[in-house]
């Protein structure tokens, strides 16, 4: 990935267990007048009722972006779940770095740990905790769109990402969403400042 000759265009990374709160987190960030536009990466998962495609997903079928994979039109992708493939297209960071914004992204674990591989000093890795593994199964259950063997999968892999937290730059423990909010705030400012 070619990065700004400027060198002015960074990356916010937010990972977390699905529950975590990481999306609202990414919202707020987004209000809060810090020069961020949001990435919107590519799935192959079907849309939920209220989401739209090129807003809060690319949504492909599993050939297309296996075709994206092959024409390396991919910073960094993953088989999240079984069939379910996530990644970042190059095109979402060229489009907001050449819109003279800061790329935010709302991304898994593990593809948050690649992108801040790939931009190192550029990117500021912010893991998004839930207060404990029992306030996310309550989080999850209360979405009221999983199944038990679909909140038993997101659970199990819970576990398995909490144990990458260490290797983000901040842990933000969201145990109170708004301060949560705020202090997603404070770490980002500093970072871009």
């Amino acid at each position: 990935m070619e990065l700004r000759e400027d060198g002015t265009g960074k990356c916010i990374i937010l990972s977390a267990p699905s529950g975590a709160g990481k999306t609202t987190i990414v919202r707020h960030l987004l209000g809060s007048g810090l020069g961020l536009a949001f990435s919107v990466s590519a799935t192959t998962r079907p849309p939920r009722a209220n989401e739209r495609d090129g807003h809060d997903y690319h949504f492909r079928s599993e050939a297309q972006f296996k075709a994206h994979v092959l024409a390396g039109d991919l910073v960094e992708w993953e088989e999240v779940y079984p069939g379910r493939f996530y990644g970042t297209l190059r095109s979402e960071v060229d489009r907001i770095w050449a819109e003279g914004h800061h790329a935010i992204f709302d991304i898994d674990v593990i593809g948050g740990l690649r992108l801040k591989e790939i931009y190192k000093e550029r990117a500021l890795a912010i893991f998004v905790a839930p207060p404990s593994m029992e306030a996310l199964e309550e989080r999850l259950r209360s979405r009221g769109t999983e199944t038990e063997s679909t909140l038993r999968t997101r659970l199990d892999k819970a576990r398995q990402e909490w144990s990458h937290a260490p290797s983000f730059d901040h842990v933000l423990v969201n145990d109170d969403l708004q301060r949560a909010c705020e202090e997603a705030v404070q770490l980002v400012n500093r970072f871009l400042a």
